[in-house]
């Protein structure tokens, strides 16, 4: 804290430093009283004072970059939790299944009616819609993995979340807010696309020569190659609504070229229906 101060005042003296200097510089050029000794000695102070701001300003953007990170960390740091005790709530629920299943026979005499019901059992327990995802716990990057599960517990309950984690070492030299923002717009989008008839949505996680690599794909109906090509147009939705639309991939693209990463799509073409592959290099 008092590390702070002292660069705040330092900040401060700089500043009025700069306007007096000024003043001064002015007051003798108008008197005519201005020599190469005096322009010289206010070269050095208009030299130290601009270096003591441009160490403010870089400071400044540091410690904002520092305020997005907490921010990140914050926000999704108790989403982590949540699963962490959401999959224990469910190994709990494991159990008590198990042992209803193993003591079905004490209650049922006949072989078949025990194999029905147990298989019927099991089916209902199947068909519940289970959305906690072990392996996003054990994946390195805390923050991507409780924000992911914010977004999948957040969605809408027709949709059908798969989600793989091929490698648990998540290696990428973007930061957490950009990560987040770029990964975002793109489950965003595929959440928004699914509807109760084309509801699958797969995502991958995965790390490659120290790069993030993340894959997304959802169903899709009446897409040709044309309308891929503006996907990442600023402006372009396909969306009815076109107040504040358009600008996510645009965006999204942009950020990850910055960072010396990549976004590519392309259109898979099943017997029944089309997916639309999203796939992320940072």
């Amino acid at each position: 804290m008092a590390e702070i101060g002292r660069k705040f005042l330092y900040r401060i003296f700089c500043l009025v430093a700069l306007i007096v200097t000024s003043y001064l510089f002015v007051d003798l050029y108008l008197s005519h009283t201005l020599d190469v000794r005096v322009m010289v000695l206010f070269g050095i102070i208009f030299s130290v004072i601009f270096f003591g701001l441009l160490d403010w300003g870089q400071n400044y953007a540091a410690l904002r970059h520092k305020e997005q990170e907490l921010k990140i960390y914050k926000l999704y740091i108790k989403p982590l939790e949540e699963l962490t005790k959401d999959i224990r709530a469910r190994q709990h629920e494991f159990d008590n299944h198990l042992n209803a299943i193993l003591n079905m026979h004490i209650t049922i005499d006949n072989y078949n009616e025990l194999v029905a019901a147990q298989s019927a059992y099991g089916k209902s327990i199947c068909s519940e819609k289970m959305r906690s995802n072990p392996a996003l716990l054990r994946i390195s990057d805390k923050i991507l993995a409780g924000f992911l599960y914010s977004k999948i517990i957040s969605a809408p309950s027709y949709i059908d979340i798969n989600v793989q984690v091929l490698s648990q070492e998540i290696i990428t030299s973007v930061s957490e807010h950009s990560l987040v923002e770029v990964i975002g717009t793109l489950t965003d989008n595929a959440f928004e696309a699914a509807t109760p008839e084309r509801n699958r949505v797969e995502m991958v996680l995965d790390a490659k020569n120290d790069k993030l690599l993340f894959i997304i794909k959802n169903q899709v109906s009446g897409l040709k190659m044309g309308d891929i090509q503006q996907f990442f147009e600023k402006g372009y939705t396909t969306k009815l609504n076109r107040e504040e639309r358009g600008l996510g991939l645009y965006q999204a693209k942009r950020m990850a070229e910055l960072y010396g990463g990549e976004i590519t799509v392309e259109l898979l073409e099943a017997e029944d229906f089309q997916e639309i592959c999203f796939k992320v290099e940072l």
